[in-house]
């Protein structure tokens, strides 16, 4: 047996050290070093498989990419997060808050993928349990494994016997290796398990999904060290007050970070949203004012999304500035730009913006389609109907061209929109082919306030 020795871990980062300060020299926070004991033990050799052949150099000219082709999930926006399916032997971190449907989302990837040999390891429910979930999700089939346990290393060793296309882990925070001391959940334990789980996953070629608690402050809860071990981490988000269910990649080692996935929450689980136009935007309501319906671009997919504004004078002295689903900074330059530059006086006045069915957006490309809204709930006045807006606004007043504008129009034309307003220089570099919606541009805001309300 190996002599103790006592480590100091921060609690907020992770970083050891070997002796307790009053600030951790990693994250500057002030009384966060914990103590901990830790004692090598003989199996502390196991903490690396150990394959029969040894590695050697290989010539990169000579690999070929072929042979580990993606696999294609039964999960048309899942496969699009990833990057157009899953790679074998990667390792997919899934985050999001409690309750918003992380555990619902991977048992209904184990339920409607028959074509595949799944492991579902489960640390927080029981079989029954699972077994009633399931039942109650509109499933295709029943066929795969479901394992109770916590203990990493019976996990590899189950593993190794059934030899599964795919491992679910809900949670990493519930596993535990003997290897190292510490409890479950705690720093060294996620680290440890990670580091088994993803040495198993590339010696194998299995892949697995991690299910990741998260903090207060919305980061994964455990070391940031877990982020950069996985190849993907996906972010699983939503209101709980609105229906629909967003699906985010913020790493993505085999594709993009821009794409986006939406999902609808029902009663017999998640359902896909194919085309999340159509329920984002109001297809009924009209003559009201305050509204406007921007085009943004999420990836390479075009979304309609309407902007909701509600203008009123200040009675409490301070104006208030209120948004849900946009970055409450863009809107206070846009109010800014308004002011200074084009001579709308809202200084006085309250402005709430909010973006309909609780998506949250960052794309400059409906700066105009904000403006629109707010300078229609300021006069009283609605928007036209069936327009449409698309661009950027600059710090001078002016309107700017975004990316994938032939996009954007293709979809507003589709969900047959009549006119569509872009920056001048948006119809003279986007290659449109022959549309039937009418496209108007102009350079500044102030035409664009004569052109919508005269």
């Amino acid at each position: 047996m190996a002599k103790a020795r006592t480590i100091f871990y921060c609690t907020n980062c992770g970083n050891e050290s070997s002796q307790w300060a009053g600030k951790c020299s990693s994250c500057n926070e002030w009384n966060t070093l914990k103590e901990r004991v830790l004692e090598k033990t003989i199996a502390t050799h196991d903490r690396r498989e150990v394959t029969n052949t040894e590695k050697t150099p290989v010539k990169f000219s000579s690999i070929d990419p072929t042979n580990d082709s993606r696999i294609i999930l039964n999960d048309k926006e899942l496969n699009r997060v990833l990057g157009g399916g899953l790679v074998p032997g990667s390792l997919v971190l899934v985050g999001g808050d409690p309750g918003i449907g992380k555990s619902t989302l991977m048992l209904q990837l184990a339920l409607n993928n028959p074509g595949l040999k799944i492991i579902y390891v489960s640390g927080e429910e029981s079989e029954k349990q699972l077994k009633m979930r399931a039942e109650r999700l509109d499933s295709n089939t029943s066929d795969f494994y479901i394992f109770t346990g916590t203990n990493t290393n019976t996990i590899r060793s189950i593993s190794r016997e059934i030899e599964p296309d795919l491992i679910i882990i809900d949670s990493v925070q519930t596993l535990y290796s003997p290897v190292i001391e510490g409890s479950p959940g705690s720093l060294s334990q996620i680290r440890e398990t990670t580091s088994e789980l993803m040495q198993y996953a590339k010696q194998t070629n299995t892949s697995i999904f991690l299910i990741g608690h998260i903090t207060k402050d919305g980061a994964i809860a455990g070391p940031k060290l877990l982020e950069h071990m996985v190849d993907t981490v996906l972010q699983f988000e939503g209101d709980r007050n609105y229906m629909f269910r967003l699906l985010r990649s913020q790493k993505n080692r085999f594709g993009s970070t821009n794409e986006l996935g939406i999902y609808e929450m029902t009663g017999a689980g998640l359902r896909e949203v194919e085309n999340p136009s159509e329920l984002l935007i109001n297809q009924t309501d009209s003559g009201l004012s305050g509204s406007a319906v921007a085009c943004t671009v999420e990836g390479m997919r075009p979304i309609l999304i309407e902007i909701q504004a509600l203008v009123s004078t200040a009675v409490y002295g301070t104006p208030q500035r209120v948004t849900t689903g946009l970055d409450s900074r863009r809107l206070n330059m846009l109010l800014a730009v308004l002011e200074k530059r084009c001579g709308f006086r809202l200084g006085q006045k309250d402005v709430f913006l909010n973006i309909a069915g609780g998506v949250r957006v960052d794309d400059i490309g409906i700066d105009l389609a904000v403006i629109a809204a707010i300078l229609s709930s300021n006069l009283d006045i609605a928007v036209p109907g069936k327009v449409a807006f698309c661009a950027e606004i600059g710090l001078s007043g002016e309107l700017r061209a975004v990316s994938r504008t032939e996009q954007r129009i293709q979809e507003a034309e589709k969900l047959g929109f009549e006119e569509i307003i872009l920056a001048y220089q948006g119809k003279k570099e986007a290659k449109l082919p022959s549309v039937d919606i009418k496209v108007s541009t102009f350079k500044r805001v102030e035409e664009v306030f004569k052109h919508l309300f005269g």
